[in-house]
């Protein structure tokens, strides 16, 4: 089985296999488990310092932060499980 990544902005990428769900940071659950994840090391930061527009969570428990919009990173999601 050959891995798919999608492109979550800046040169970063992420296994589409891995991600279990997109999500906005606005809410005050996403916001805590955003700083649960920095407290335990589970956090990647793939903003490359911009502010923070979608959190992926993945099935290993890490917790992934990017600067791009969450339709963005769904489109090219999608994108990808077309080809």
């Amino acid at each position: 089985m050959k891995n798919q990544f999608v492109n979550i902005g800046f040169g970063s990428f992420v296994a589409t296999d891995k991600i279990v769900s997109i999500v906005k940071p606005e809410a005050a659950p996403i916001k805590r488990m955003v700083q649960h994840a920095k407290e335990t090391q589970m956090l990647v930061d793939a903003t490359a310092g911009r502010r923070t527009r979608a959190v992926l969570v993945m099935n290993d428990g890490h917790v992934v932060i990017s600067g791009i919009q969450v339709e963005t990173i769904i489109n090219r999601f999608e994108d990808k499980n077309k080809e």
